[in-house]
């Protein structure tokens, strides 16, 4: 009889994002079959799909059988991949459908009897729904923050982060943040373990979503953020004024500040912040001289910009000029 480190319940769903489910196996195989050509006795993982019908169909159309979830005794993690629903109307769709909300059942009762949750992506607003992230910081897929923000507002949320989450109830971040939460249940495991993996798969460092998170795309999720993008666009190069910025959208500041801290969890100079940073990483890549990107983002002298650029995306001028050379 084959002894374990640890339980794995990967809770799968119709529609789950093929890639995250597969991730995750490959990553629990891997570490298993690392430990049996170092001839360990125990291996990392015992790992069982589970699910809340009998059979599941992916987006890609792959099928496959799963134990049923209301047969777990013994897990010491659930883990939650994605669904396949990227926009909002979709994963509302998904969230409402008569599987997932028994499966949402399923994660209260298995948080009841102190079962470690983990979710991934998407598959993260069904451990919110669950009312499992409440008064918990935690991450989900940064595209989908707005939504997220607005459904869940007792959850501590901070898209920028990959991996987040206490007193067993772990989150990460987008599509290819089930890789990482893969490789923190590894090195819970064991994080000699984790080391290994991670160099057999090739597997970077990675610690935020922070650089990945496109400002324009989270400003459509309401229409006065919206049109504060483009205004914040159009007048980069002049500075930030808040009360500039509200008189020009016929609002209040109040008003201007309360939405974007509702729809992005941060101030409108924040939002701004992104937005030159996102511009000065363009700037860079067509090779302009960082005085010349510091004054067309709003900045009178270079050393702001350099200061914004490490706090944000943990990495100098000279660091992301290097990544855009190579």
């Amino acid at each position: 009889m084959v002894d374990y480190d640890m339980k794995l319940s990967v809770l799968a769903l119709d529609g789950a994002f093929d890639t995250g489910l597969a991730v995750l196996l490959d990553t629990f195989s891997m570490a298993n079959e690392l430990a049996i050509a170092q001839g360990r006795e125990r291996l990392p993982f015992e790992v069982k799909l589970i699910g809340v019908r009998p059979q599941i169909r992916t987006a890609l159309g792959l099928t496959a059988s799963v134990e049923s979830a209301g047969l777990v005794r013994n897990s010491d993690w659930i883990v939650v991949p994605a669904l396949n629903a990227k926009t909002p109307p979709l994963l509302l769709e998904a969230l409402a459908r008569p599987d997932v909300l028994e499966a949402i059942d399923f994660l209260r009762a298995w948080r009841n009897r102190d079962i470690g949750i983990a979710g991934a992506c998407v598959g993260t607003f069904l451990l919110a729904e669950a009312g499992i992230l409440d008064g918990v910081e935690a991450t989900t897929t940064w595209s989908l923050s707005p939504l997220f923000r607005q459904r869940f507002p007792a959850v501590r949320l901070d898209e920028t982060q990959l991996i987040a989450g206490s007193d067993r109830v772990v989150t990460a971040g987008s599509m290819m943040g089930h890789l990482d939460l893969a490789l923190w249940l590894v090195r819970q495991a064991s994080p000699e373990m984790a080391a290994l993996v991670a160099r057999f798969m090739l597997i970077d460092t990675r610690q935020s979503q922070a650089r990945y998170i496109i400002p324009d795309h989270l400003a459509h999720a309401d229409p006065l953020i919206e049109r504060f993008d483009r205004w914040a666009r159009d007048n980069l190069h002049r500075g930030f004024s808040l009360q500039e910025a509200a008189s020009s959208l016929s609002v209040s500041a109040r008003t201007l500040q309360r939405r974007s801290e509702a729809i992005l969890g941060k101030s409108p100079l924040a939002f701004v912040q992104d937005i030159r940073v996102e511009e000065a990483q363009r700037l860079m890549s067509m090779g302009r001289n960082v005085e010349s990107i510091a004054a067309q983002v709003g900045y009178a002298d270079t050393a702001t910009l350099r200061t914004l650029l490490r706090r944000r995306l943990g990495r100098g001028v000279r660091e992301l000029k290097a990544e855009i050379r190579r």
